[in-house]
C-alpha cells in the first residue's frame, strides 16, 4: 500500500510569517492555488483511489482540484490535523524564536509540549496511527496494493516520515517538507519504505540561498513548516522558514519558486 503525503500549498500564514496552527480561515495564496492546480495535473494520471485530508481550509483547497479531476470525495481525518500549538498559535515566528521552548523543539522534539497545546510526541502518535489504519483499511477493501493521498501539514508529515525511516522523533527536524511537496511511503507487512521526500517536481527554488546568508550558514526548520524564499517579502525576513537566518525552527517546507514555476513533473512518467 502506497501513500502520497501531500503538504498543503503556500498559505496566507506562510507569507505573513506567522504560526497558523489550527486558526480558522487560513487560505491559500495565489501561489498556493497555482500549486494546487499544478499538483492536480501532475498526480491525476496516477491510479489514485482515495484522498484523506486534514479538515483545515488550506488542505481542503489544496486537494480540491485533484479530487475534482479524479472524481473522488476526500475523507476528512482529524488525526492528521495540524499541531495544536496552543498559546503559540497566530504569533509571529520572529517573536517565537526568542522563546526557550524554541530550542527544545529543535533538539529534543520528543520532549516539546506547546503551552496550552499538545506535544510533538502526541502528534506523531496520532498521525502515524491514522495513516497506518487507513492503509490497512484500503488493503482490506481492495485486496491489493492501492495508491492514495493524505493531505496534511509540515510537522505532521515530518513525524510520519521519521517513523517510516525508523529515526527518533528528536531527529525529525532534519527533514524538510515544503508547501505543495509530496513524500511517498510504501507500507509492507515487514516494514515501511520511503520512496520520495519533499518532492516538488521541477521547482528547485528553495535551494537558492538568501542574499544575506553567510557562506556555510543555513536556517533551520520552522514550527508549522518551512515557508520558502518567495514568502519573505510579506514578513520582512530573508531566511527560509521565517526565522532569523541564524536560528533553528519548528515545522515543515518552503513556499518554492516564482509564480510561473512548475511544481509538478507531469511529463515524466516515472515521477509520482
Amino acid at each position: 500500500m502506497t501513500v502520497i503525503l501531500l503538504r498543503h500549498g503556500v498559505s496566507t500564514s506562510n507569507t505573513a510569517r506567522t504560526l497558523a496552527g489550527r486558526s480558522p480561515g487560513v487560505d491559500l495564496t495565489d501561489r498556493g492555488r497555482e500549486q494546487a492546480l499544478a499538483l492536480a495535473e501532475r498526480l491525476a494520471p496516477l491510479p489514485i483511489e482515495h484522498i484523506v485530508v486534514s479538515p483545515l481550509l488550506r488542505c481542503m483547497r489544496t486537494v480540491g482540484p485533484l479530487a475534482e479531476k479524479l472524481g473522488l470525495e476526500p475523507d476528512t481525518e482529524e488525526r492528521i490535523l495540524e499541531v495544536d500549538y496552543g498559546e503559540w498559535t497566530g504569533r509571529a515566528l520572529s517573536e517565537l524564536v526568542g522563546e526557550p521552548l524554541w530550542k527544545v523543539v529543535q533538539g529534543h522534539a520528543s520532549g516539546a509540549v506547546f503551552p496550552g497545546g499538545e506535544g510533538l510526541a502526541q502528534v506523531q502518535h496520532r498521525a502515524v496511527a491514522a495513516i497506518r489504519e487507513h492503509d490497512r483499511r484500503f488493503a482490506e477493501q481492495h485486496g491489493r496494493d492501492t495508491l492514495w493521498v493524505a493531505c496534511t501539514h509540515g510537522d505532521v508529515i515530518k513525524s510520519i516520515l521519521a517513523d517510516a525511516f525508523g529515526i527518533h522523533l528528536d531527529g525529525f527536524q532534519r527533514l524538510m517538507v515544503e508547501p505543495a511537496s509530496i513524500s511517498v511511503v510504501r507500507y509492507t507487512p515487514t516494514a515501511p519504505y520511503v520512496w520520495r521526500v519533499n518532492d516538488t517536481g521541477t521547482d528547485l527554488s528553495a535551494l537558492i540561498a538568501s542574499p544575506k546568508q553567510p557562506a556555510g550558514e543555513h536556517s533551520g526548520p520552522v514550527p508549522g513548516g518551512e515557508v520558502g524564499p518567495d514568502a519573505g517579502s510579506a514578513g520582512g525576513t530573508d531566511a527560509p522558514g521565517g526565522a532569523p537566518e541564524s536560528a533553528g525552527a519548528v515545522g515543515g517546507g518552503s513556499g518554492g519558486g516564482p509564480p510561473g514555476a512548475d511544481n509538478g513533473n507531469a511529463q515524466s512518467p516515472d515521477s509520482l
